[in-house]
């Protein structure tokens, strides 16, 4: 059977797939713009050259995205220019922005719809409890969109598929039936609307109907999605920016001029646009509009939730935010960032209200940002070629992207300007504390392993409206030619530097609480010192304890009698009780006794796994620098017979992780078992990412042979000291694959390291080691990293 690929064809296809945002524009901006102008008493005059100054403005920035799609075809589009030219701040600061518009995104073609819907049933503008119906339904239709989104692509392309076919057919109606029953009126162009006191109103009006742009960035993001050479594949894409834009300019041009002429601005319950569609059309096509219109703009809700999966997802892999923020549901999308994204949107709905005018300015003037970056960035690649070789044609593209990069950044100053205290302020409280929010996160996980940083890349940059209509993209890996642009090179294998240290296992300590639960952690205790000849210390501590209190003796002779029967094993032991919180005595004990490893049970008195809340394996993880041994319970009891036959060791090619390997050697010695060295590497094995799958798979198989050599150099170490030592590569989500991989090969104990984190570190960022011993029936070994001794 011949290879069937999912990739776009044609541009076509590709304004399909992408052109839902922009193409949707010209259904809400003539209203505020129209209000806008006709407050100047020279609204004829004004109006004509805001139109024409937002059509040179498309066709500057279309020439614009030309460039951007020719050099960037990996589908980082203007975002990975910006990072290319500028550096990496230029990453913070577009994830910070795309987060803001992805929200206001929804708010504007939230509000939008609502407005549309409000057009036809005049009963929503009506209160209830003090909030319009349209509010309630604003806020009910938002929940319905996020679980649909949160439902994975499949549903929302089956879902809102059709709905960018829809728009630009009813764009193309409006246009035809324009020209049928009006004739060809193209806006008046005059010298007057460029001097004061008109000035004011055309550049006013210009910047709010300039928001036609918005989601124009989708088509450079789109160019990895086409089949064919990076040439073709910018071609498609140019094809597909050109096939949304000009739809658009058409429609402002033609359309604008009968809205202007036939809208009665004064009517405040019936929106600008479609009161111009009821006289244009006939009514069976204008209350079907009125349906494309709703559809399409509950699409561009959807999309911007999905573009706020992909940017969590990407942002995750390249260690800018926590992984549970970034976490998929058994749909294989991150839903957390989505219902953020939906609470912040409904509050904003109950304060502020539900129409569009509202979130429209604030909206555009985060695209102008995102758009004058892409744009200086444009200019500045272009004159540095220029300035290697100085030739007329390639000074014409430097002046375009000049103007283009002058227009949006004037307009973002003019929006900020006059919107500055209506909101437009929240972006310079907003964009740094998300800015430092992703360094901080960045500093605190670590920078991630290249082919991550890589794909994050991508994930991050791909923007909503990508993937409507179409299938998840996928690429066969059948020879094709891969580019990656965005730095992404294979790291040199790298050998296991053998740490010495004192590893011992002398002084063995347990905590006991009375209950039966943390008892069962004393078979594997007895197993551990009997074997190594290690003196055992039992702790029972409460800062309920009080010298004298009944507590406090019961407890001691409790402790007694569970001390009688291990010496009488031939153990050497001794047991204290304190009243302190059982974390801190313990880490006072670890100094005072020497203590080379704990023993604790995952549950205690109150019978809940007592990582989930803070509790005292974690705490003990966070306090400490030896390792700590969680032992599993079991409602029947633990086993009788604890054995160390196979040890499952995860490393991740680290040298943190490396601090894990002396400890294994000496397990490996104590307890004469098998070592199994296992590896995961974080580049997924299918293509979950919206990336080409042969660059997936090219990365992946890269990540696998790495990881590989570098098991082979730890393996090599330990068996040259008679140790039986397996490896695996293996899998691409850590903490499932080390547990499924332990109960396949029933391993006897999980050894792994953890960084140690606790408070809002470990709800925030969590760890794989806290994911393993939530999922395991195993014992589970977490050495804390020491990370002076790894560096």
């Amino acid at each position: 059977m011949a290879h069937v690929s999912h990739k776009l064809r044609n541009a076509l296809e590709g304004a399909l797939a992408g052109g839902g945002d922009p193409a949707t524009s010209p259904l809400y901006v003539f209203g505020p713009f129209l209000s806008l102008i006709m407050a100047s008493g020279a609204a004829r005059i004004v109006f004509g050259g805001s139109v024409w100054l937002a059509v040179l403005t498309i066709a500057v920035v279309s020439a614009m995205y030309r460039l951007v799609m020719q050099w960037v075809t990996d589908g980082s589009g203007g975002s990975g220019l910006s990072e290319e030219e500028f550096g990496g701040w230029a990453v913070k600061v577009n994830a910070a922005i795309t987060f803001i518009e992805y929200t206001l995104t929804f708010l504007v073609s939230m509000a939008a719809l609502v407005t549309f819907i409000a057009d036809r049933f005049p009963v929503l503008n009506s209160q209830i409890l003090g909030f319009p119906y349209r509010t309630l339904v604003a806020v009910g239709l938002s929940l319905l969109t996020g679980w649909l989104v949160n439902r994975g692509p499949r549903m929302a392309a089956r879902t809102f598929g059709p709905a960018t076919a829809g728009v630009l057919v009813l764009l193309w109606l409006m246009i035809l039936a324009t020209l049928f029953r009006t004739g060809l009126h193209l806006p008046a162009l005059s010298f007057k609307a460029f001097v004061p006191p008109n000035l004011h109103f055309t550049v006013g009006g210009y910047v709010r109907i300039l928001a036609v742009m918005t989601g124009i960035e989708v088509f450079a993001n789109l160019v990895a999605a086409f089949d064919g050479t990076p040439e073709q594949k910018s071609r498609k894409a140019f094809g597909s920016l050109l096939i949304i834009m000009c739809t658009t300019a058409a429609a402002m041009l033609i359309v604008g001029p009968a809205i202007f002429a036939l809208s009665d601005r004064r009517n405040t319950h019936v929106s600008v646009f479609t009161q111009t569609m009821d006289q244009l059309l006939p009514a069976p096509l204008a209350y079907l509009g009125s349906l494309v219109g709703v559809f399409v703009l509950m699409s561009a809700c959807a999309a911007s939730a999905q573009g706020l999966q992909n940017l969590a997802r990407g942002l995750k892999e390249r260690h800018y935010i926590p992984a549970a923020l970034g976490a998929l549901n058994r749909y294989d999308v991150a839903a957390k960032p989505v219902w953020l994204e939906v609470g912040i949107v409904g509050v904003c709905f109950l304060l502020f209200g539900t129409h569009e005018a509202t979130y429209l300015a604030l909206y555009a003037a985060g695209v102008f940002i995102l758009l004058s970056m892409t744009g200086w960035a444009v200019t500045q690649r272009l004159v540095r070629e220029l300035s290697g070789r100085f030739s007329f044609r390639r000074a014409v593209p430097v002046a375009s992207t000049t103007t283009a990069a002058l227009l949006t950044t004037g307009a973002t100053l003019i929006i900020f300007e006059e919107r500055f205290l209506e909101g437009a302020w929240a972006y310079f409280m907003l964009i740094p504390v998300l800015y430092f929010a992703f360094t901080y996160f960045r500093r605190r996980i670590g920078a991630p392993a290249p082919e991550m940083d890589y794909l994050g890349q991508i994930n991050a940059s791909l923007l909503a409206g990508f993937g409507f209509g179409q299938a998840p993209v996928h690429a066969a890996a059948n020879g094709e030619q891969i580019q990656v642009k965005i730095g992404w090179v294979p790291e040199p294998v790298r050998t296991y530097r053998r740490l010495n240290g004192n590893i011992k296992i002398d002084r063995v300590l347990t905590l006991l609480d009375g209950s039966s639960y943390a008892a069962q952690a004393l078979p594997m205790t007895r197993f551990i010192c009997e074997t190594t000849g290690a003196h055992l210390t039992l702790l029972a501590a409460s800062r309920n304890y009080q010298a004298g209190s009944n507590a406090q003796a019961e407890t001691e002779t409790y402790l007694s009698l569970v001390a009688e029967k291990v010496h009488a094993a031939g153990i050497k032991v001794n047991a204290t009780v304190r009243a302190d919180s059982p974390a801190e005595a313990a880490h006072q004990l670890v100094a005072e006794k020497d203590i080379d490893l704990i023993v604790v049970t995952t549950r205690g008195r109150s019978s809940e796994k007592n990582w989930l809340r803070e509790g005292l394996s974690s705490k003990l993880v966070h306090l400490l620098d030896i390792p700590v041994l969680l032992v599993q319970v079991f409602e029947s009891g633990p086993p009788e017979a604890p054995h160390f036959g196979r040890i499952l060791v995860a490393l991740d090619g680290s040298r943190f992780a490396e601090q894990l390997v002396p400890y294994a050697r000496l397990l490996g010695k104590q307890f004469d078992c098998e070592l199994m060295l296992i590896c995961v590497p974080a580049v997924p094995e299918s293509g979950k990412y919206r990336a080409p799958a042969s660059v997936i798979h090219a990365i992946r198989k890269q990540a696998e042979a790495s990881m590989r050599a570098y098991l082979a150099s730890v393996a090599e170490s330990l068996r040259a000291e008679g140790l039986t030592v397996r490896t695996v590569v293996t899998g691409s989500y850590p903490a499932r694959t080390i547990v499924d991989v332990g109960k396949r090969e029933g391993v006897d104990l999980i050894m792994i390291t953890s960084q140690g984190r606790g408070g809002l570190d470990l709800v925030f960022m969590g760890s794989v080691a806290q994911q393993v011993v939530q999922l395991t029936d195993h014992p589970v070994l977490i050495l804390p990293i020491n990370k002076e001794l790894a560096e």
